[in-house]
């Protein structure tokens, strides 16, 4: 069993997504780092968010973070959805 197959909290949901937003914003120092951070933040979005909502975040997360210009917060705007706005 792998570290991402655990459930994780609320909190560590967030707080690991505000890191994982913090390195798609090292692409504005060094755009290179899209190559493969794109890919990986899509896997990474599949794995913290199950179902269908991680599904969908992973491929929002994969276009933003691909893209020259990336400013959106693709991991805590995923967060909100899922604890404030899917009710």
């Amino acid at each position: 069993m792998g570290y991402f197959d655990k459930e994780f909290s609320k909190r560590q949901l967030l707080f690991m997504g505000l890191f994982f937003d913090l390195i798609g914003m090292i692409s504005y120092v060094f755009p290179p780092i899209d190559i493969v951070w794109a890919p990986l933040s899509a896997w990474l979005m599949t794995k913290l968010h199950k179902g269908n909502l991680g599904k969908i975040g992973g491929i929002f997360s994969f276009v933003e973070e691909i893209l020259p210009f990336d400013f959106i917060p693709s991991f805590t705007l995923v967060w909100m959805y899922k604890f404030y706005f899917k009710k």
